[in-house]
This record gives structure tokens, sequence and C-alpha cells, in this order.
């Protein structure tokens, strides 16, 4: 997925003879705080709420605002992965488009980034979620793939995310099934450590009484 299949269809740029309040207006109706300026479809730059407010540029044309307009932009050819990194980065409530001649296209959203991303992550399929937790040097994505498929499961997604001051690498999976129990015992039994399920939550609660259940008859034994 890239940036120009991410452009927004509705988000319009100001033109130099448009004012810091029109900007505003526009901002609040599409609520953003950032718009584009663009000339004769050649990006000028960005304008954002903030800039107008701190330096009183509610009557200013934006031609006149030339010096204080940021600019940040991707190019239409970039992973979706770039455009976020942009956005985040930047803290940017949108980013201009440009074409690889240079030529303005539109923007993307936090709004269209956040849609793209639900699909790229298959939110809205059905099945239940994993989430291992192991070393860096542990994860065997082969390994990790072969578990699920094993069990006649596919993997829909899989991201992982290394928190602040740990050691430890989170592996989140998206899996097509909604009872997880036989994938779960598979990880337990290759001595993975499972930070948490996200399933229908009857399911997990029998899967805890078997494995209570099995715990109990064990120690009586």
């Amino acid at each position: 997925m890239i940036a120009k299949e991410l452009i927004s269809d509705v988000i319009p740029s100001l033109r130099l003879t448009d004012d810091g309040q029109k900007a505003l207006n526009w901002m609040d109706i599409f609520r953003i705080s950032h718009l584009p300026v663009v000339d004769n479809g050649e990006f000028i730059g960005l304008i954002s709420d903030k800039v107008i407010y701190d330096l009183n540029l509610i009557e200013k044309k934006m031609d006149d605002c030339r010096e204080h307009l940021a600019p940040p932009h991707v190019h239409s050819n970039q992973h979706i992965y770039e455009v976020a990194s942009v956005m985040s980065e930047l803290k940017l409530s949108l980013v201009p488009v440009l074409d690889l001649k240079h030529s303005y296209m539109g923007v993307v959203s936090v709004m269209d980034l956040s849609r793209k991303f639900a699909r790229l992550v298959a939110v809205h399929e059905p099945g239940g979620i994993i989430v291992l937790e192991l070393t860096p040097m542990d994860y065997s994505l082969s390994q990790i793939s072969q578990i699920v498929e094993g069990n006649d499961a596919k993997v829909l997604s899989l991201y992982t995310y290394k928190e602040e001051d740990s050691k430890e690498l989170l592996v989140t999976l998206k899996i097509n099934q909604v009872d997880l129990s036989p994938i779960i015992q598979t990880f337990v039994r290759y001595d993975y450590s499972i930070r948490a399920v996200f399933m229908d939550e009857s399911i997990l609660n029998n899967l805890y009484d078997d494995r209570f259940n099995q715990l109990i008859k064990y120690m009586n034994i």
C-alpha cells in the first residue's frame, strides 16, 4: 500500500489568496490542524492552526505567510509505513503527497491512515489474537507460522513491538480462528511465553478450567 492509494478525496488545499481565517474554518470542518497551500499544482508548504494563532495570521493571506509554511511531504510511491513515520515523527494531522515530478496530488490524513492500517492488520476479519513474549534471539517467524498452520489455522497479520526499557519482544498474531485453545497449547508445549490472549471469553474460560482440572488431576496422582 503506497501513498497515492491513501489520498483523501475530501480535504481541500488552500490557495495563496486565502487567509488564515479560511484556513482555520476548514481545519475545524475537517477536524485537522494542518492544511497544504498550493499554487497552480505546486506545493508551497503546510500551514498549521498553531502557527496562525501564535503569530496572529488570521487576516493574513497565505502568500504573505510563505516563511511560516512547513515543507514536509511524501512522494506518491512511498510505502504506508514511510507515510506513517513522517506523520508520527513530525506530529502532523496530514501529510501532502507529491508525484515524482514534485507536483501536488493531495493529502493523507491521520483518519485515512488509521482506516488503511485497520485493513492492513485485518482488524475487521473474524478471529482471535495471541501476544507472545520472547527474546529477539528466539524470534522465528517460520516456527511461529508452523505452529499456527499445524493447527489448521492461518496468520492474518503479525507485528512486533518492543517496550521501552525491555529486552523482550512482543509478537502480536491475528489468527483466523475464534477458538485458539489448540494453538495456545502448542505454543506452551514449545515453551513460548504468552503475554495475552483475546478471543471469545467462554472459550477462554473453558481452556483455563481444563488446564486447572489437568493440574488438580496431576497433583492427585
